[in-house]
């Protein structure tokens, strides 16, 4: 029996590269707890399930510049179409629990900043308060008086767990420059470390089995080492046609094989989702 897929939210988090004389891009990478049931052990970008607070009534007013049409029409085979716009609120919310960094603006559409030591004290313990349930995401927003800005992420790719595995997510990808004034600090619960790592330079880590990724990293990461700048990957983001990707694995030659859409086959070590 197929099991069911749960759908999910991701965010590809870029920055320029900051070192000197060098014209490239950074994506963060997030290192998930060995005893993580999906992943374990592996680098992959922040993310998880679109929980019903994501769409709930109501939640349309902390989000600019996208409402709830806007969203159905960008997810159209989603398969409720009220969880479309959870889809945005998600990738932002599971990004600051894990990770801390909050895609936000204030009503006067200046972005959010967490520097000072107030403010870092403050969102740390809302992020807390969060992660162990004891406040919502709405509640912290209309507390602060911020918006999410929809426009801030641009929906990148769509990933489907293959179907012979027992644990399967439908995720949305979405790419969104980091806000400068934040900086990311792991949950040190389901992730443990982080990378600010350049595309070209995180596949061959892959290559040389210094990180493990699974294929949607992998194939990301080779799509993004085609750009040098973020306005590049957001501007290529938003023109992109986007159809989604289950991929099947096979056992071809002894060898665990995960088969694209194209049929195009990746050997992968290990075949852990």
């Amino acid at each position: 029996m197929t099991a069911i897929s749960t759908e999910a939210a991701t965010v590809i988090l870029l920055r320029p590269c900051p070192k000197p004389g060098v014209k490239d891009i950074e994506v963060l990478l997030v290192f998930r707890h060995h005893k993580s049931s999906f992943v374990p052990g592996y680098h992959v970008f922040p993310g998880g399930v679109i929980d019903s607070d994501d769409y709930a009534s109501g939640v349309e007013r902390f989000i600019a510049e996208i409402d709830r049409r806007h969203a159905a029409r960008i997810f159209a085979d989603m398969s409720y179409p009220e969880k479309a716009l959870g889809a945005f609120v998600a990738g932002i919310r599971e990004t600051f629990e894990e990770v801390g960094i909050l895609i936000a603006r204030k009503k006067d559409g200046s972005p959010l900043t967490i520097r000072t030591g107030k403010e870092c004290e403050r969102f740390a313990n809302y992020r807390r308060a969060l992660i162990q349930g004891q406040i919502k995401f709405s509640q912290i927003l209309e507390t602060e008086d911020i918006v999410l800005p929809g426009d801030s992420l641009r929906y990148f790719s769509h990933w489907i767990t293959p179907e012979a595995l027992p644990l399967r997510y439908d995720v949305r990808f979405f790419a969104a420059e980091v806000p400068g004034n934040q900086i990311a600090v792991c949950d040190g619960v389901e992730l443990t470390d982080h990378k600010w790592l350049r595309p070209r330079m995180a596949l061959a880590d892959y290559e040389a089995g210094k990180i493990g990724m699974v294929l949607p990293q992998i194939m990301t990461l080779k799509e993004l080492s085609r750009f040098q700048t973020v306005q590049e990957v957001l501007a290529y983001a938003g023109k992109r046609r986007i159809s989604a990707n289950l991929t099947k694995i096979k056992v071809i030659d002894g060898r665990n094989v995960e088969i694209m859409p194209d049929g195009t086959g990746y050997d992968i070590r290990p075949p852990v989702y």
